[in-house]
Protein backbone atom coordinates (compact mmCIF):
# COMPACT_ATOMS: atom_id res chain seq x y z
CA UNK A 1 0.00 0.00 0.00
CA UNK A 2 2.95 2.34 0.59
CA UNK A 3 3.89 2.03 -3.09
CA UNK A 4 0.39 3.22 -4.05
CA UNK A 5 0.32 6.29 -1.83
CA UNK A 6 1.66 8.68 -4.48
CA UNK A 7 -1.25 7.96 -6.83
CA UNK A 8 -4.00 8.29 -4.20
CA UNK A 9 -5.14 11.77 -5.40
CA UNK A 10 -5.56 10.65 -9.00
CA UNK A 11 -7.16 7.38 -7.90
CA UNK A 12 -9.83 9.37 -6.06
CA UNK A 13 -10.55 11.47 -9.15
CA UNK A 14 -10.53 8.44 -11.46
CA UNK A 15 -12.93 6.56 -9.18
CA UNK A 16 -15.25 9.58 -9.22
CA UNK A 17 -15.10 9.65 -13.03
CA UNK A 18 -15.99 5.96 -13.24
CA UNK A 19 -18.84 6.50 -10.77
CA UNK A 20 -20.14 9.32 -12.97
CA UNK A 21 -20.09 7.02 -16.00
CA UNK A 22 -21.95 4.27 -14.14
CA UNK A 23 -24.51 6.77 -12.82
CA UNK A 24 -25.12 8.03 -16.34
CA UNK A 25 -25.57 4.47 -17.60
CA UNK A 26 -28.31 3.78 -15.05
CA UNK A 27 -29.98 7.18 -15.32
CA UNK A 28 -33.47 7.06 -16.73
CA UNK A 29 -34.26 9.36 -19.68
CA UNK A 30 -35.15 12.78 -18.34
CA UNK A 31 -34.04 11.93 -14.79
CA UNK A 32 -31.92 14.64 -13.15
CA UNK A 33 -29.51 12.49 -11.22
CA UNK A 34 -27.05 14.42 -8.96
CA UNK A 35 -23.82 13.34 -10.68
CA UNK A 36 -21.75 16.46 -9.94
CA UNK A 37 -21.54 15.63 -6.19
CA UNK A 38 -19.65 12.45 -7.13
CA UNK A 39 -16.99 14.63 -8.72
CA UNK A 40 -16.91 16.91 -5.68
CA UNK A 41 -16.35 13.90 -3.41
CA UNK A 42 -13.52 12.64 -5.63
CA UNK A 43 -11.82 16.04 -5.81
CA UNK A 44 -12.12 16.65 -2.07
CA UNK A 45 -10.61 13.20 -1.50
CA UNK A 46 -7.77 14.08 -3.86
CA UNK A 47 -7.17 17.34 -1.98
CA UNK A 48 -7.08 15.54 1.37
CA UNK A 49 -4.74 12.91 -0.05
CA UNK A 50 -2.38 15.59 -1.35
CA UNK A 51 -2.41 17.36 2.02
CA UNK A 52 -1.56 14.13 3.85
CA UNK A 53 1.30 13.39 1.43
CA UNK A 54 2.85 16.86 1.86
CA UNK A 55 6.55 16.66 2.90
CA UNK A 56 6.57 12.85 2.60
CA UNK A 57 8.06 12.51 -0.90
CA UNK A 58 6.12 9.34 -1.69
CA UNK A 59 6.75 7.46 -4.95
CA UNK A 60 4.77 4.84 -6.83
CA UNK A 61 6.14 2.31 -9.34
CA UNK A 62 9.28 4.38 -9.74
CA UNK A 63 7.61 6.72 -12.26
CA UNK A 64 5.18 8.79 -10.15
CA UNK A 65 6.61 11.05 -7.45
CA UNK A 66 4.32 12.87 -5.01
CA UNK A 67 6.89 15.52 -4.10
CA UNK A 68 5.75 18.91 -2.85
CA UNK A 69 6.04 20.39 -6.35
CA UNK A 70 3.62 17.86 -7.80
CA UNK A 71 1.33 18.13 -4.78
CA UNK A 72 1.15 21.93 -5.07
CA UNK A 73 0.06 21.59 -8.69
CA UNK A 74 -2.38 18.87 -7.62
CA UNK A 75 -3.88 21.36 -5.18
CA UNK A 76 -4.27 23.89 -8.00
CA UNK A 77 -6.00 21.24 -10.12
CA UNK A 78 -8.37 20.37 -7.26
CA UNK A 79 -9.40 24.04 -7.05
CA UNK A 80 -9.78 24.20 -10.84
CA UNK A 81 -11.88 21.04 -10.82
CA UNK A 82 -14.22 22.16 -8.03
CA UNK A 83 -14.80 25.59 -9.57
CA UNK A 84 -15.28 24.08 -13.05
CA UNK A 85 -17.88 21.60 -11.79
CA UNK A 86 -19.84 24.41 -10.12
CA UNK A 87 -19.63 26.73 -13.12
CA UNK A 88 -20.60 23.97 -15.56
CA UNK A 89 -24.07 23.36 -14.09
CA UNK A 90 -25.80 26.33 -15.84
CA UNK A 91 -24.38 25.35 -19.25
CA UNK A 92 -25.42 21.71 -18.84
CA UNK A 93 -28.94 22.68 -17.86
CA UNK A 94 -29.32 25.33 -20.57
CA UNK A 95 -28.02 23.22 -23.45
CA UNK A 96 -29.21 19.83 -22.19
CA UNK A 97 -25.74 18.29 -22.36
CA UNK A 98 -25.19 14.68 -21.21
CA UNK A 99 -24.20 15.41 -17.63
CA UNK A 100 -22.68 12.01 -16.88
CA UNK A 101 -20.49 12.13 -19.98
CA UNK A 102 -19.53 15.75 -19.31
CA UNK A 103 -18.53 15.24 -15.68
CA UNK A 104 -16.74 11.95 -16.38
CA UNK A 105 -14.65 13.52 -19.14
CA UNK A 106 -13.77 16.47 -16.92
CA UNK A 107 -12.73 14.17 -14.06
CA UNK A 108 -10.64 11.91 -16.31
CA UNK A 109 -8.95 15.01 -17.74
CA UNK A 110 -8.10 16.16 -14.20
CA UNK A 111 -6.68 12.71 -13.39
CA UNK A 112 -4.46 12.98 -16.47
CA UNK A 113 -3.36 16.46 -15.41
CA UNK A 114 -2.43 15.20 -11.93
CA UNK A 115 -0.45 12.33 -13.41
CA UNK A 116 1.33 14.71 -15.77
CA UNK A 117 2.33 16.98 -12.88
CA UNK A 118 3.73 14.11 -10.76
CA UNK A 119 5.27 11.86 -13.43
CA UNK A 120 9.03 11.39 -13.38
CA UNK A 121 9.27 9.45 -16.63
CA UNK A 122 8.87 10.86 -20.14
CA UNK A 123 6.66 8.00 -21.30
CA UNK A 124 4.31 8.44 -18.33
CA UNK A 125 4.18 12.18 -19.06
CA UNK A 126 3.18 11.33 -22.63
CA UNK A 127 0.47 8.91 -21.48
CA UNK A 128 -0.88 11.50 -19.05
CA UNK A 129 -0.80 14.11 -21.82
CA UNK A 130 -2.90 11.88 -24.07
CA UNK A 131 -5.39 11.04 -21.32
CA UNK A 132 -6.10 14.70 -20.62
CA UNK A 133 -5.95 15.73 -24.29
CA UNK A 134 -8.49 13.19 -25.55
CA UNK A 135 -10.93 14.15 -22.80
CA UNK A 136 -10.51 17.87 -23.55
CA UNK A 137 -10.92 17.29 -27.31
CA UNK A 138 -14.32 15.68 -26.67
CA UNK A 139 -15.35 18.38 -24.17
CA UNK A 140 -14.50 21.06 -26.72
CA UNK A 141 -16.97 19.59 -29.20
CA UNK A 142 -19.54 18.31 -26.71
CA UNK A 143 -22.18 20.65 -28.18
CA UNK A 144 -22.76 18.31 -31.11
CA UNK A 145 -25.28 20.58 -32.82
CA UNK A 146 -22.84 23.50 -32.84
CA UNK A 147 -20.87 23.86 -36.08
CA UNK A 148 -18.43 26.22 -34.36
CA UNK A 149 -17.81 23.73 -31.55
CA UNK A 150 -17.30 20.83 -33.96
CA UNK A 151 -14.85 22.85 -36.05
CA UNK A 152 -12.96 23.93 -32.93
CA UNK A 153 -12.70 20.37 -31.65
CA UNK A 154 -11.52 19.10 -35.05
CA UNK A 155 -8.80 21.75 -35.33
CA UNK A 156 -7.72 21.13 -31.75
CA UNK A 157 -7.57 17.39 -32.35
CA UNK A 158 -5.54 17.62 -35.58
CA UNK A 159 -2.99 20.08 -34.24
CA UNK A 160 -2.85 18.17 -30.96
CA UNK A 161 -2.07 14.96 -32.83
CA UNK A 162 0.81 16.66 -34.64
CA UNK A 163 2.21 18.03 -31.39
CA UNK A 164 1.91 14.61 -29.73
CA UNK A 165 3.93 13.13 -32.60
CA UNK A 166 6.67 15.71 -32.06
CA UNK A 167 6.68 14.97 -28.33
CA UNK A 168 6.83 11.21 -28.87
CA UNK A 169 9.69 11.52 -31.32
CA UNK A 170 11.48 13.68 -28.77
CA UNK A 171 11.08 10.89 -26.21
CA UNK A 172 12.40 8.35 -28.74
CA UNK A 173 15.50 10.42 -29.49
CA UNK A 174 16.03 11.02 -25.76
CA UNK A 175 15.96 7.28 -25.17
CA UNK A 176 18.32 6.81 -28.09
CA UNK A 177 21.00 9.08 -26.62
CA UNK A 178 20.56 8.20 -22.93
CA UNK A 179 19.10 4.68 -22.89
CA UNK A 180 16.37 5.74 -20.47
CA UNK A 181 13.19 7.78 -20.20
CA UNK A 182 13.48 8.32 -16.44
CA UNK A 183 14.11 12.00 -15.80
CA UNK A 184 16.76 11.46 -13.12
CA UNK A 185 18.79 9.11 -15.33
CA UNK A 186 18.36 11.31 -18.38
CA UNK A 187 19.57 14.31 -16.38
CA UNK A 188 22.64 12.45 -15.09
CA UNK A 189 23.69 11.26 -18.54
CA UNK A 190 23.12 14.63 -20.20
CA UNK A 191 25.03 16.41 -17.41
CA UNK A 192 28.02 14.17 -18.10
CA UNK A 193 28.00 15.20 -21.78
CA UNK A 194 26.82 18.80 -21.40
CA UNK A 195 30.17 20.32 -22.39
CA UNK A 196 29.85 18.79 -25.86
CA UNK A 197 26.15 18.19 -26.66
CA UNK A 198 25.53 15.97 -29.65
CA UNK A 199 23.18 16.81 -32.54
CA UNK A 200 20.92 13.97 -31.40
CA UNK A 201 20.56 15.54 -27.95
CA UNK A 202 19.68 18.88 -29.48
CA UNK A 203 17.14 17.23 -31.79
CA UNK A 204 15.50 15.49 -28.83
CA UNK A 205 15.47 18.77 -26.94
CA UNK A 206 13.85 20.64 -29.84
CA UNK A 207 11.14 18.04 -30.42
CA UNK A 208 10.17 18.00 -26.74
CA UNK A 209 10.09 21.80 -26.71
CA UNK A 210 7.64 21.84 -29.64
CA UNK A 211 5.34 19.39 -27.84
CA UNK A 212 5.27 21.47 -24.67
CA UNK A 213 4.98 24.77 -26.56
CA UNK A 214 1.76 23.57 -28.19
CA UNK A 215 0.16 22.64 -24.89
CA UNK A 216 1.00 25.99 -23.28
CA UNK A 217 -0.19 27.93 -26.37
CA UNK A 218 3.20 29.43 -27.07
CA UNK A 219 3.84 31.25 -30.36
CA UNK A 220 4.09 29.96 -33.08
CA UNK A 221 2.18 26.91 -31.84
CA UNK A 222 -0.85 28.87 -30.65
CA UNK A 223 -3.07 28.66 -33.75
CA UNK A 224 -5.61 26.33 -32.16
CA UNK A 225 -6.26 28.47 -29.10
CA UNK A 226 -8.69 31.20 -30.30
CA UNK A 227 -10.91 28.76 -32.23
CA UNK A 228 -10.98 26.19 -29.43
CA UNK A 229 -11.77 28.82 -26.80
CA UNK A 230 -14.56 30.32 -28.91
CA UNK A 231 -16.16 27.02 -29.94
CA UNK A 232 -16.18 25.27 -26.56
CA UNK A 233 -18.74 26.01 -23.83
CA UNK A 234 -17.39 28.80 -21.57
CA UNK A 235 -17.02 26.46 -18.58
CA UNK A 236 -14.93 24.07 -20.71
CA UNK A 237 -12.88 26.98 -22.04
CA UNK A 238 -12.11 28.14 -18.51
CA UNK A 239 -11.24 24.58 -17.51
CA UNK A 240 -8.82 23.92 -20.36
CA UNK A 241 -7.26 27.38 -20.23
CA UNK A 242 -6.27 26.79 -16.60
CA UNK A 243 -6.01 23.07 -15.91
CA UNK A 244 -4.21 22.12 -19.11
CA UNK A 245 -1.82 25.06 -18.72
CA UNK A 246 -1.05 24.15 -15.09
CA UNK A 247 -0.31 20.51 -15.91
CA UNK A 248 1.71 21.36 -19.02
CA UNK A 249 3.86 23.95 -17.25
CA UNK A 250 4.43 21.56 -14.34
CA UNK A 251 5.75 18.90 -16.71
CA UNK A 252 7.63 21.55 -18.72
CA UNK A 253 9.41 22.72 -15.57
CA UNK A 254 10.13 19.18 -14.38
CA UNK A 255 11.67 18.15 -17.71
CA UNK A 256 13.59 21.30 -18.63
CA UNK A 257 14.69 22.46 -15.18
CA UNK A 258 15.89 19.02 -14.07
CA UNK A 259 16.61 16.54 -16.87
CA UNK A 260 17.63 19.08 -19.53
CA UNK A 261 18.94 21.81 -17.22
CA UNK A 262 22.57 21.05 -18.21
CA UNK A 263 21.66 22.11 -21.77
CA UNK A 264 20.13 25.43 -20.76
CA UNK A 265 22.77 27.27 -22.77
CA UNK A 266 21.19 25.68 -25.85
CA UNK A 267 17.45 25.89 -25.06
CA UNK A 268 17.55 29.15 -23.08
CA UNK A 269 17.89 31.51 -26.11
CA UNK A 270 15.12 29.65 -27.95
CA UNK A 271 12.74 29.93 -25.00
CA UNK A 272 13.70 33.63 -24.71
CA UNK A 273 12.53 34.24 -28.28
CA UNK A 274 9.38 32.14 -27.84
CA UNK A 275 8.48 33.96 -24.62
CA UNK A 276 8.96 37.39 -26.21
CA UNK A 277 6.91 36.48 -29.30
CA UNK A 278 4.20 34.89 -27.16
CA UNK A 279 3.76 38.02 -25.05
CA UNK A 280 3.79 40.34 -28.06
CA UNK A 281 1.53 38.32 -30.38
CA UNK A 282 -0.96 37.48 -27.63
CA UNK A 283 -1.27 41.12 -26.62
CA UNK A 284 -1.36 42.72 -30.07
CA UNK A 285 -3.86 40.20 -31.44
CA UNK A 286 -6.03 40.55 -28.34
CA UNK A 287 -6.44 44.29 -28.88
CA UNK A 288 -8.15 43.70 -32.23
CA UNK A 289 -10.80 41.23 -31.00
CA UNK A 290 -14.50 41.99 -30.72
CA UNK A 291 -15.34 38.62 -29.13
CA UNK A 292 -14.70 38.42 -25.39
CA UNK A 293 -13.82 34.72 -25.59
CA UNK A 294 -11.30 35.24 -28.39
CA UNK A 295 -9.88 38.23 -26.53
CA UNK A 296 -9.37 36.08 -23.43
CA UNK A 297 -7.87 33.38 -25.66
CA UNK A 298 -5.15 35.78 -26.81
CA UNK A 299 -4.85 36.98 -23.23
CA UNK A 300 -4.18 33.36 -22.23
CA UNK A 301 -1.46 33.17 -24.88
CA UNK A 302 0.19 36.31 -23.47
CA UNK A 303 0.00 34.92 -19.93
CA UNK A 304 1.73 31.79 -21.18
CA UNK A 305 4.57 34.06 -22.27
CA UNK A 306 4.84 35.52 -18.76
CA UNK A 307 5.05 31.99 -17.35
CA UNK A 308 7.80 31.16 -19.83
CA UNK A 309 9.72 34.18 -18.52
CA UNK A 310 9.53 32.81 -14.98
CA UNK A 311 10.55 29.35 -16.15
CA UNK A 312 13.49 30.77 -18.08
CA UNK A 313 14.69 32.83 -15.11
CA UNK A 314 14.66 29.67 -12.94
CA UNK A 315 16.20 31.41 -9.92
CA UNK A 316 14.89 31.27 -6.37
CA UNK A 317 12.23 33.85 -7.21
CA UNK A 318 11.33 32.57 -10.67
CA UNK A 319 10.76 28.95 -9.67
CA UNK A 320 8.27 29.87 -6.99
CA UNK A 321 6.71 32.49 -9.26
CA UNK A 322 5.74 29.78 -11.77
CA UNK A 323 3.52 28.00 -9.24
CA UNK A 324 2.11 31.18 -7.73
CA UNK A 325 1.31 32.56 -11.19
CA UNK A 326 -0.44 29.32 -12.16
CA UNK A 327 -2.67 29.52 -9.09
CA UNK A 328 -3.47 33.23 -9.48
CA UNK A 329 -4.16 32.86 -13.18
CA UNK A 330 -6.32 29.77 -12.64
CA UNK A 331 -8.77 31.32 -10.18
CA UNK A 332 -8.90 34.58 -12.16
CA UNK A 333 -9.50 33.08 -15.58
CA UNK A 334 -12.04 30.57 -14.27
CA UNK A 335 -13.98 33.44 -12.74
CA UNK A 336 -13.93 35.43 -15.99
CA UNK A 337 -15.15 32.52 -18.09
CA UNK A 338 -17.68 31.69 -15.39
CA UNK A 339 -19.25 35.13 -15.85
CA UNK A 340 -19.26 34.66 -19.64
CA UNK A 341 -21.02 31.31 -19.23
CA UNK A 342 -23.69 32.80 -16.98
CA UNK A 343 -24.45 35.54 -19.49
CA UNK A 344 -25.18 33.10 -22.31
CA UNK A 345 -28.86 32.78 -23.06
CA UNK A 346 -30.32 30.15 -25.38
CA UNK A 347 -29.03 30.65 -28.90
CA UNK A 348 -27.55 34.03 -28.00
CA UNK A 349 -23.97 33.69 -26.72
CA UNK A 350 -23.75 37.35 -25.58
CA UNK A 351 -20.06 37.06 -26.38
CA UNK A 352 -19.44 40.35 -28.15
CA UNK A 353 -17.93 43.20 -26.20
CA UNK A 354 -20.93 45.30 -27.22
CA UNK A 355 -23.23 42.80 -25.48
CA UNK A 356 -21.77 43.90 -22.13
CA UNK A 357 -23.07 47.44 -22.49
CA UNK A 358 -25.11 48.43 -19.43
CA UNK A 359 -24.42 45.18 -17.56
CA UNK A 360 -23.70 47.13 -14.37
CA UNK A 361 -27.28 48.43 -14.40
CA UNK A 362 -28.96 45.05 -14.90
CA UNK A 363 -26.53 42.70 -13.09
CA UNK A 364 -24.31 44.83 -10.82
CA UNK A 365 -22.97 41.78 -8.99
CA UNK A 366 -21.77 40.05 -12.16
CA UNK A 367 -20.35 43.33 -13.48
CA UNK A 368 -18.42 43.85 -10.24
CA UNK A 369 -17.01 40.32 -10.30
CA UNK A 370 -16.05 40.58 -13.97
CA UNK A 371 -14.32 43.87 -13.26
CA UNK A 372 -12.32 42.26 -10.46
CA UNK A 373 -11.22 39.37 -12.69
CA UNK A 374 -10.29 41.62 -15.61
CA UNK A 375 -8.28 43.97 -13.39
CA UNK A 376 -6.42 40.97 -11.95
CA UNK A 377 -5.61 39.72 -15.46
CA UNK A 378 -4.36 43.20 -16.27
CA UNK A 379 -2.08 43.21 -13.22
CA UNK A 380 -3.76 45.90 -11.09
CA UNK A 381 -2.94 46.00 -7.36
CA UNK A 382 -3.91 44.77 -4.86
CA UNK A 383 -5.05 41.66 -6.78
CA UNK A 384 -3.42 38.28 -7.31
CA UNK A 385 -2.48 39.02 -10.91
CA UNK A 386 -0.39 42.02 -9.85
CA UNK A 387 1.65 40.03 -7.31
CA UNK A 388 2.16 37.21 -9.83
CA UNK A 389 3.49 39.56 -12.50
CA UNK A 390 5.60 41.43 -9.98
CA UNK A 391 7.46 38.27 -9.01
CA UNK A 392 7.83 37.10 -12.62
CA UNK A 393 9.41 40.37 -13.74
CA UNK A 394 11.53 40.57 -10.57
CA UNK A 395 12.86 37.08 -11.30
CA UNK A 396 13.65 38.04 -14.90
CA UNK A 397 15.59 41.14 -13.83
CA UNK A 398 17.48 39.24 -11.14
CA UNK A 399 18.44 36.58 -13.71
CA UNK A 400 19.69 39.23 -16.14
CA UNK A 401 16.82 39.06 -18.64
CA UNK A 402 16.20 42.80 -18.53
CA UNK A 403 14.88 43.13 -22.09
CA UNK A 404 12.48 40.26 -21.54
CA UNK A 405 11.17 41.98 -18.41
CA UNK A 406 10.77 45.24 -20.36
CA UNK A 407 8.79 43.45 -23.07
CA UNK A 408 6.63 41.87 -20.36
CA UNK A 409 5.89 45.20 -18.70
CA UNK A 410 5.10 46.93 -22.01
CA UNK A 411 2.78 44.17 -23.18
CA UNK A 412 1.04 44.23 -19.79
CA UNK A 413 0.42 47.95 -20.22
CA UNK A 414 -0.99 47.44 -23.72
CA UNK A 415 -3.17 44.56 -22.51
CA UNK A 416 -4.82 46.87 -19.98
CA UNK A 417 -6.58 48.51 -22.95
CA UNK A 418 -8.68 45.51 -23.91
CA UNK A 419 -9.48 44.66 -20.29
CA UNK A 420 -10.60 48.22 -19.54
CA UNK A 421 -12.62 48.31 -22.75
CA UNK A 422 -15.03 45.73 -21.31
CA UNK A 423 -15.21 47.55 -17.98
CA UNK A 424 -16.02 50.83 -19.73
CA UNK A 425 -18.69 49.02 -21.73
CA UNK A 426 -20.30 47.62 -18.58
CA UNK A 427 -20.33 50.84 -16.56
CA UNK A 428 -20.23 53.77 -18.97
CA UNK A 429 -21.99 52.66 -22.14
CA UNK A 430 -25.77 52.31 -22.26
CA UNK A 431 -27.19 49.35 -24.14
CA UNK A 432 -28.68 50.06 -27.58
CA UNK A 433 -31.49 47.69 -26.72
CA UNK A 434 -32.18 45.66 -23.58
CA UNK A 435 -30.16 42.44 -23.56
CA UNK A 436 -31.84 39.53 -21.86
CA UNK A 437 -29.61 37.68 -19.43
CA UNK A 438 -30.60 34.50 -17.59
CA UNK A 439 -30.92 34.24 -13.81
CA UNK A 440 -27.74 33.35 -11.93
CA UNK A 441 -27.84 29.89 -10.26
CA UNK A 442 -26.82 29.89 -6.62
CA UNK A 443 -24.03 27.30 -6.94
CA UNK A 444 -22.41 29.24 -9.80
CA UNK A 445 -22.70 32.48 -7.85
CA UNK A 446 -20.94 30.86 -4.89
CA UNK A 447 -18.16 29.62 -7.18
CA UNK A 448 -17.63 33.11 -8.58
CA UNK A 449 -17.52 34.63 -5.10
CA UNK A 450 -14.95 32.01 -4.03
CA UNK A 451 -12.84 32.82 -7.11
CA UNK A 452 -13.01 36.53 -6.31
CA UNK A 453 -12.09 35.90 -2.67
CA UNK A 454 -9.04 33.88 -3.75
CA UNK A 455 -7.98 36.64 -6.17
CA UNK A 456 -8.14 39.18 -3.35
CA UNK A 457 -6.40 36.88 -0.87
CA UNK A 458 -3.51 36.18 -3.26
CA UNK A 459 -3.11 39.90 -3.84
CA UNK A 460 -3.35 41.09 -0.23
CA UNK A 461 -1.83 38.18 1.72
CA UNK A 462 0.38 36.31 -0.76
CA UNK A 463 3.27 35.52 1.58
CA UNK A 464 2.10 32.12 2.81
CA UNK A 465 1.28 30.82 -0.66
CA UNK A 466 4.55 32.18 -2.04
CA UNK A 467 6.46 30.42 0.73
CA UNK A 468 4.68 27.15 -0.03
CA UNK A 469 5.40 27.57 -3.74
CA UNK A 470 9.08 28.35 -3.22
CA UNK A 471 9.54 25.50 -0.72
CA UNK A 472 7.75 22.96 -2.91
CA UNK A 473 9.69 23.72 -6.06
CA UNK A 474 12.98 23.77 -4.13
CA UNK A 475 12.53 20.11 -3.24
CA UNK A 476 13.28 18.95 -6.81
CA UNK A 477 15.26 21.75 -8.51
Amino acid sequence: MISLSAIVPMLCVTAAGIAAMVAEAFRSPGEKMPIAPLGVIGLVGAGLGAALLWNHGAASFGVVVADNFGLFVTGILVIVGLLSLALSAPTIERENLPRGEYYALMLFAIAGMMLMATASDLLVIFLALEVLSIAVYVLTGIRRDSATGTEAAFKYFLLGAFSSAFFLYGIAFTYGVTGSTRLDRVGSLIAAQALAPTPMQLLALGLLLVGFAFKVSAVPFHMWTPDAYEGAPPAVTGFMSTGVKAAAFAAFARVFLSAFEPLKAQWGPVVWIIAALTMIVGTVAGVTQSSVKRMLAYSSIAHGGYLLVALLAANDIGKGAVLFYLLAYAVTNLGAFGVIGLLEHGDRPNDRIRDYAGLAATHPGLAGLMTLFLLSLGGFPPLGGFIAKWYVFSAAIKAGYNWLAIIGVLTSVVAVFFYLRIIVMMYMTPADQPVRFPAVPRIAAVALVVSAALVLYLGILPTQVLDWAAASIATIF
